[in-house]
């Protein structure tokens, strides 16, 4: 994985993007940081049960949802995708309603476990604790899509680790069967809880294992979010086209524990994880803009204040709302509730 994205001007100009798009990119990577600051803080003073960290991930989670059409697509996040969710139309407010599981919380009405996204509005269809279920849904959809020739793909979203479950398999043969208008996004963050990449799989790229299904795989550079968007973009350009799926492997590195549960300490150094720290996201797209020219100091310290205004107000609101009733429980259960 190189850092060339920071050492060329313009590069997003050659992809077709404007100063404007970087900015977008930008200010939602620093919105899904924050939040993801604040909520564990909220965890470790008692206000909040859990949290999933996404930290590290946010470059390819916004520059994904950047490269998509937020009117017809359908979106298939997993439990880390704040920067992806806050990327496609969701707000600071719906991730913190959620982590307080409150009753206004969009995505479950207080249900589900924080990062269980699902919200209609945002064409973010519901998921689920275990892992890769999203998967073969996605596949679902596409077909569905593709029968009514509608102008949509499915843009699904996961783990490396999940590329390990029968879910996976059976929902890439699916697509790669019927050549459907899907885009199978790998989160490769390196670690499926406590086992590392070597232990999982014996191929050397995630990406590779699209080639038993009939279509392409590609790996990219996780924390340079010019590269993603090419991909991303490419992939969807192609599926409408008609000529099916797509497996992206975006690599990157998981800066936190797996969750305010885990003590990574057990299975990954100190040195290892402040080493990775060299190629957060975050500080290189900041990097980037500045020797650009589109950004500067008064600009970040602007947009500092702007995100950490919405975070205030959004952990405000949250904390004040109130929680779901008990009856609420049997709620959506049975038809006609």
């Amino acid at each position: 994985m190189s850092q060339s994205f920071i050492e060329q001007k313009n590069v997003h100009h050659s992809l077709g993007m404007t100063d404007a798009d970087v900015i977008k990119i930008y200010r939602t990577m620093r919105l899904a940081r924050l939040f993801d600051e604040r909520s564990e803080l909220l965890q470790r003073a008692g206000k909040v049960a859990f949290h999933v960290s996404g930290q590290g991930q946010e470059a390819a989670q916004a520059a994904a949802a950047h490269a998509l059409d937020l009117a017809h697509d359908m979106f298939f996040p997993y439990y880390r995708d704040y920067a992806f969710v806050l990327g496609v139309g969701c707000e600071v407010s719906d991730l913190m309603l959620s982590l307080f599981a409150k009753a206004a919380d969009p995505f479950s009405g207080g249900r589900q476990m924080p990062g269980h996204f699902g919200y209609k509005a945002k064409r973010i269809v519901t998921g689920s604790s275990p892992v890769t279920t999203q998967v073969p849904h996605a596949a679902g959809f596409a077909l569905v899509a593709k029968m009514r020739n509608q102008p949509s793909v499915s843009f699904v979203t996961f783990g490396e680790g999940s590329s390990n479950q029968g879910d996976f398999h059976e929902g890439l043969n699916f697509a790669g069967v019927h050549k459907l208008p899907v885009i199978f996004f790998c989160e490769n963050n390196q670690y499926a809880i406590s086992v590392p990449y070597v232990k999982q799989m014996a191929c050397a790229k995630v990406s590779d294992r699209a080639a038993g299904y009939g279509f392409p795989g590609v790996s990219v550079d996780g924390t340079d979010p010019f590269e993603v968007y090419a991909a991303v973009k490419t992939a969807r350009e192609r599926a409408l086209r008609g000529e099916g799926p797509t497996l992206i492997e975006a690599q990157m590195y998981r800066l936190m524990p797996h969750s305010t549960s885990d003590d990574d300490s057990q299975y990954r150094s100190k040195a290892e994880v402040q080493a990775e720290r060299e190629r957060d996201p975050l500080p290189r797209m900041l990097m980037y803009m500045m020797q650009t020219g589109i950004w500067d100091d008064v600009k970040e310290a602007e947009l500092k204040a702007e995100c950490v205004k919405i975070i205030n107000a959004a952990t405000e609101l949250a904390d004040k709302a109130p929680y779901p009733v008990a009856e609420d429980t049997l709620k959506h259960v049975y038809e006609g509730d």
